[in-house]
């Protein structure tokens, strides 16, 4: 009788558990806004100015397709991480590249109104998608997704 004894991939480490959970939580998140926001939710989107909601209502649909990429992407990467699974590896840097893509054409735009408070989330956002796929990158280089 003869043992397969090819290996299965490294041993993820304890952190794999807590990071996938709070990636999956945060791009969670991520997508109940895009849910509320698309389906004008006015429960959810009374708390913003009418200038905003006017501005996210008459964005063009190739922005919701780069939101919707950024957002629903990184959530399905993250279960593709705590699946163990190579393929967060590509999911998170396309999420990333979608949002970088979506902020950066916010930021030319002279008529996008600011959202008082939250100028900073664009930056935290793309730290935290660049940081999710360096972590995946990283996890696919140990052997620990296959």
């Amino acid at each position: 009788m003869t043992e397969d004894a090819t290996p299965l991939g490294a041993k993820a480490g304890w952190h794999i558990w807590p990071v996938g959970i709070l990636a999956a939580v945060w791009n969670g998140y991520g997508c109940f806004d895009f849910m509320m926001k698309t389906t004008r939710n006015p429960a959810y989107t009374a708390q913003f100015a009418q200038d905003i909601q006017t501005y996210w209502y008459s964005m063009p649909w190739w922005m919701f397709g780069l939101w919707s990429v950024g957002v629903f992407g990184a959530l399905i990467a993250s279960l593709a991480l705590l699946m163990r699974s190579k393929t967060a590896v590509t999911l998170f840097a396309a999420a990333f590249i979608a949002s970088a893509a979506s902020f950066y054409v916010r930021w030319q735009e002279i008529v996008a109104p600011p959202v008082k408070g939250m100028e900073f989330m664009p930056f935290v956002i793309l730290v935290i998608g660049f940081a999710l796929t360096a972590y995946a990158y990283w996890q696919s280089t140990r052997g620990v997704l296959r």
